[in-house]
């Protein structure tokens, strides 16, 4: 008889643990999805900040070119050599 009782009591105790156990992984699996969406639009931001940096590079390339071709037709102009300086 006592057997049994106890029997009952701990498969009781068991389910109610399975089924607070079934409910911690769903929110873990909610928590992991969020997780994935953060991750995902910190990769997006990387990727746009990398786009711009390029571009911005680029910018920056084809304004030294424009600045070297401006000096070198004043260069040719005024006749001068213009001393390098560093």
């Amino acid at each position: 008889m006592l057997l049994t009782i106890v029997l009952t009591v701990t498969t009781v105790l068991l389910v109610a643990v399975g089924i607070q156990l079934i409910f911690i992984l769903k929110e873990i699996r909610k928590t992991f999805s969020k997780i994935n969406q953060i991750v995902e639009n910190f990769e997006k931001v990387g990727m746009s900040v990398q786009h711009s940096f390029s571009e911005i590079s680029g910018f920056v390339s084809g304004l030294k070119s424009v600045f070297k071709v401006i000096d070198f037709i004043h260069t040719k102009k005024s006749g001068k050599p213009k001393s390098n300086q560093t």
